[in-house]
C-alpha cells in the first residue's frame, strides 16, 4: 500500500501580507497530480490545515476543493487537527465523510482510535492511527488523565491507547499520525511555538511501534530516528528562514511482509525566497540581484541614513520585496561615557547635533543645523508664552 505524507498547508495565510492563496491552490493541485502518477492509496495530511481556528472563507472553500480532488485521484485521506486548526470545527460531519473515504480527526478525546484502510494487494489491512494536536492542559482533561502534565506524556498516553489496538490485531499496516515537536526536529521561523524551554518536546520513545509514524508541526522535511519518524514539512515557505528548504512531501510503501521504503518527491515550491544587503542605489542596479526580481524579498540596506521612500523605490524592481531592514555601517557608540556625560552640552542645538551623529555616524550639515536652530527657538518661544 501507497501512502503520501504531507502536512501543514496553513491555508489562509500570507507571507507577510502578501496573499499565498494562488500559491496554495497550485499546492494541492500538485499533491493529486502526485496521487494519479504514484498510484497513491492512502493521503496522510499530519496537522495544520488551517492556519488559524476561524479561517478566511477563501481558505475553507480552497480545503473543501483540495480534499475533493484528493479523493477524486483515488485515495483515501486521514488528516489530524494541528495546534493551528479548530478540532471541532475541522472534525465536523465526521460521521458522514467517514463514508466518503475522507477521514478528519480533531477530538482529542477520541485520539488513538483507529482508521482501518482495507487492503487491495492480498495482504493485511493498513490501520492508521490519528492524534489530533494535545495542548496539555485542555489534553489532560478530555484524555480523562488530568494527573499527566506535559506533551511528552500525554502524546505517550495517547499513542499507548493505539498500541493496545494494535497489539489486539495481529499482522496489519501501522500508521501513526500526530502534530508535535519530535526531539531532533530542526524548527524554522514559522512555526507557533508550542512551549518554551524544551518543555514542549517529545522524545522518540514516546513515538515507538509503528511502521511509520507520520508527524506535522515542523515545516522543513526531515527524518528522525531510524527513519520510520518523518516529519513531512509544508508545501510552500512561510518566512524566510525556510530559504534552503526543499519541499515536498514523502511517499510511504508498505508492503504485505512488513517492509517499508519511504521516497521524497519535491513539489513546485511557490515563489522563491531571496535576501539582498547593499545600499539602495546598488540594490537597484546590481546584476548581483537579477535572480531576486522574481522572488518574495527581504531586503537590509546599508546607506548612512535611511533613503526617502527606500520601499517604493526598492519595488520598483523588486515588485516582491515583502521586508526591509536599516543597518547603517557606523553603529556609534556611548565611547565609554555614561548618559549622562552625554548630554551634558552647552546648549540644545549642542544636544541635537551629537544625536544625529551617535544615530547617522555623521554631524549636522549646515542647512539641517539652521533648521534644527529655527525648531529650537520656536519652542523656547512657546514656552516662554
Amino acid at each position: 500500500m501507497r501512502l503520501l505524507h504531507t502536512s501543514d498547508w496553513h491555508l489562509g495565510r500570507g507571507f507577510h501580507g502578501a496573499s499565498l492563496a494562488a500559491e496554495q491552490e497550485r499546492a494541492l493541485a500538485a499533491l493529486a497530480d502526485v496521487v494519479r502518477a504514484e498510484g497513491i492509496d492512502v493521503v496522510v495530511v499530519a496537522g495544520d490545515l488551517y492556519d488559524r481556528q476561524l479561517p478566511p472563507l477563501h481558505a475553507v472553500n480552497l480545503l473543501s476543493a483540495g480534499l475533493q480532488e484528493l479523493r477524486a485521484a483515488g485515495a483515501t485521506i486521514v488528516a489530524i487537527a494541528g495546534n493551528h486548526d479548530s478540532g471541532r470545527r475541522l472534525g465536523f460531519a465526521t460521521e458522514l465523510l467517514d463514508r466518503a473515504g475522507v477521514h478528519l480527526r480533531g477530538d482529542v478525546a477520541a485520539a488513538g482510535a483507529p482508521v482501518v484502510v482495507p487492503a487491495a494487494d492480498g495482504g493485511p489491512d493498513l490501520v492508521c492511527y490519528p492524534i489530533p494536536y494535545l495542548e496539555p492542559e485542555v489534553a489532560r482533561h478530555q484524555l480523562g488523565v488530568p494527573e499527566l502534565r506535559g506533551h511528552d506524556a500525554l502524546l505517550r498516553h495517547a499513542l499507548d491507547r493505539a498500541r493496545a489496538d494494535l497489539a489486539a490485531r495481529g499482522r496489519v499496516r501501522s500508521v501513526a499520525i500526530a502534530h508535535a515537536f519530535a526531539a531532533g526536529g530542526t524548527p524554522s521561523d514559522s512555526e507557533r511555538a508550542l512551549g518554551v524551554g524544551g518543555l514542549d518536546r517529545v522524545g522518540l520513545p514516546a513515538l515507538a511501534g509503528f511502521d511509520y509514524v507520520a508527524l506535522g508541526h515542523l515545516h522543513g522535511r526531515q527524518v528522525l530516528g531510524d527513519g520510520s519518524i518523518r516529519y513531512a514539512g509544508s508545501p510552500l515557505a512561510y518566512s524566510f528562514s525556510e530559504r534552503g528548504h526543499t519541499k515536498g512531501v514523502w511517499i510511504v510503501d508498505l508492503d504485505a511482509a512488513g517492509g517499508v521504503r519511504v521516497t521524497g518527491v519535491d513539489l513546485p515550491a511557490g515563489r522563491a525566497l531571496a535576501v539582498v544587503r547593499g545600499t539602495l542605489d546598488d540594490l537597484l542596479v546590481s546584476r548581483e540581484h537579477a535572480d531576486a526580481e522574481a522572488a518574495w524579498v527581504a531586503a537590509t540596506l546599508t546607506d548612512q541614513v535611511l533613503p526617502r521612500d527606500a520601499m517604493a523605490r526598492l519595488r520598483r524592481r523588486f515588485p516582491h520585496a515583502v521586508t526591509l531592514v536599516h543597518e547603517p555601517p557606523v553603529v556609534p557608540g556611548g565611547g565609554g561615557a555614561s548618559y549622562a556625560d552625554r548630554v551634558r552640552v552647552p546648549d540644545d542645538l549642542e544636544l541635537v547635533d551629537r544625536f544625529v551623529a551617535h544615530v547617522t555616524g555623521r554631524a549636522l550639515d549646515g542647512p539641517e543645523r539652521d533648521d534644527c536652530r529655527a525648531a529650537l527657538a520656536e519652542v523656547a518661544a512657546d514656552e516662554a508664552a
